[in-house]
């Protein structure tokens, strides 16, 4: 039987086939209705979730494609429940900013969709699946529905996010071939012994860094977030803001800190020099622009 997480991540894609089979004159209702029933699960989670118990919790763990190591494998700890919680708040907000038409309102509960599977999954397989699915109705809302230079925003969105998910595809491939295993909870285990001998771990550091980097978006990976922002709709604008670009900060600390924890500690002082530089230089630009 399906448990919370599941119908959590559920209802918004009911919610979108109802608005596309149903085809109704106002979609934004619509939108919101399932958008409280996401939060009501939500607040579910908050409630059985035991802060005092470390750990994941509300667990659902099934078998799916064994062969290559794929398990339905879902559950959530402190950061992931933070998360779920703040795309519960976005949402409804990003829907009232402005009428959005029906395929708008339906892309962005997909999107919505995904983004609870992606805070909540802990097998790389099925992690990745939400990972990408969020990516795809974020590209069509830009390019279907976005403003001027709509298709130059979508298409460099989508290179800059197609190559970082590549290079980290890659990365756990490798993992993979050398651990036999996508589960989160054993990678962080086997991160501490070290889970690539040689430099070939900086590699596979590399990769999944490029992935997560862009999403977050880290300097200098940055550049398809100012076309992306201007152009997409109001609603579509807030996502990304408040939701989506968490994506790649969750998988900072959910993915590349358990798994290298050496390579952070050396990598630390360069990582945190890009930090300041994206702090610092996106006010400098908006100022030189102002003037």
């Amino acid at each position: 039987m399906a448990g919370l997480i599941t119908f959590l991540i559920i209802i918004p894609l009911v919610g979108a086939i109802a608005l596309y089979i149903g085809q109704p004159k106002s979609a934004r209702p619509v939108a919101l209705i399932f958008n409280a029933l996401a939060a009501f699960y939500a607040l579910m989670l908050w409630q059985k979730f035991d802060p005092s118990t470390p750990g994941l919790q509300i667990i659902e763990r099934h078998v799916w494609i064994p062969s290559i190591g794929a398990e339905y494998f879902v559950g959530v700890d402190g950061l992931s429940l933070l998360l779920v919680l703040l795309t519960s708040v976005v949402f409804p907000f990003a829907f009232s900013a402005q009428r959005l038409a029906r395929g708008t309102c339906a892309l962005m509960l997909v999107m919505q969709a995904a983004l609870y599977g992606t805070f909540t999954a802990q097998n790389f397989v099925l992690w990745f699946l939400f990972y990408e699915s969020s990516l795809i109705p974020a590209f069509l809302l830009i390019k279907i529905y976005g403003g001027e230079n709509r298709d130059y925003a979508a298409v460099k969105f989508f290179v800059y996010t197609f190559l970082g998910s590549v290079a980290m595809l890659l990365a756990f491939l490798g993992i993979y071939f050398a651990k036999g295993t996508f589960d989160f909870v054993n990678l962080a285990a086997l991160g501490k012994s070290g889970l690539i001998a040689g430099n070939l771990r900086w590699l596979v550091f590399a990769g999944i860094f490029l992935g997560l980097a862009v999403k977050v978006p880290l300097f200098p990976f940055h550049t398809w977030l100012p076309d992306a922002y201007q152009t997409a709709p109001t609603g579509v604008s807030m996502v990304l803001t408040g939701a989506l670009s968490k994506m790649g900060v969750y998988g900072f600390i959910r993915l590349l800190t358990p798994l290298f924890p050496n390579e952070i500690k050396i990598a630390g002082p360069w990582l945190l020099g890009l930090v300041v530089c994206s702090i610092v230089f996106a006010p400098l630009a908006a100022g030189r622009n102002a003037t």
